[in-house]
């Protein structure tokens, strides 16, 4: 009997996530052993469950998918990442990509390419939708060949985009301060830097940034 790949789910909207477990769960190949609602208890859920692979949703609460890709493949590289989300920006594939996703799936796919996007993952290969593929590696060349000045989105580190997506969120600096395992000090110095860098200087102001960054969904 062929063994079961594993995979955790990584998605906020409950009738998706467990849409997507009855599909991979009706394959003999595959099994889906974890899920989890938000950014945060994904990482718990794969770093406990070590999975074959994730499939993760980038716009998650609390912290983003991006943030996610990296902590997991910082920490247990053989857990392969696909991405599946709503994002047909060339940008947020490339970020995905750089940051170790294997795979990045658009959610208007059928099941049939979502199956083989997660095959084609598993077997080590990596993984774009056609819909946006031609545009990930024209991105990819351009960012190759050409230099150019950072705009003010560019200059956020990652963890001020984790800071600035809870801001958007609608979190206070003291609940930000324990998502991240920070102190308040920290999640001030990072406010005043973000406002800074984007010569943003309210809260709403910021939420309306972060939404318009698609870090925040409405």
């Amino acid at each position: 009997m062929q063994e079961k790949k594993t995979v955790v789910i990584a998605e906020d909207h409950t009738i998706l996530r467990e849409g997507l477990k009855a599909l991979l769960n009706a394959n003999d190949d595959l099994i889906v052993i974890g899920e989890a609602e938000d950014g945060q208890n994904a990482i718990r859920c794969i770093m406990q469950k070590t999975p074959d692979l994730a499939l993760l949703d980038l716009s998650m609460p609390k912290m983003g998918g991006i943030s996610v890709i990296k902590e997991i493949n910082g920490s247990i590289p053989e857990t392969k990442i696909l991405a599946l989300t709503q994002h047909a920006e060339e940008e947020y594939a490339l970020e995905a990509l750089k940051s170790g996703a294997k795979g990045y799936c658009l959610k208007t796919s059928n099941q049939a390419e979502l199956l083989f996007a997660i095959r084609t993952v598993l077997s080590g290969k990596t993984y774009v939708s056609p819909e946006i593929s031609d545009r990930v590696m024209e991105g990819y060349l351009e960012s190759k060949k050409r230099v150019k000045s950072k705009s003010s989105w560019e200059t956020l580190t990652q963890r001020e985009k984790e800071v600035l997506k809870l801001v958007g969120e609608g979190y206070r600096n003291k609940e930000i301060a324990v998502f991240l395992s920070i102190s308040v000090k920290t999640v001030e110095k990072h406010r005043g830097n973000i406002m800074n860098k984007l010569n943003l200087h309210s809260a709403s102001a910021l939420t309306a940034y972060a939404i318009d960054k698609g870090l925040v969904v409405k």
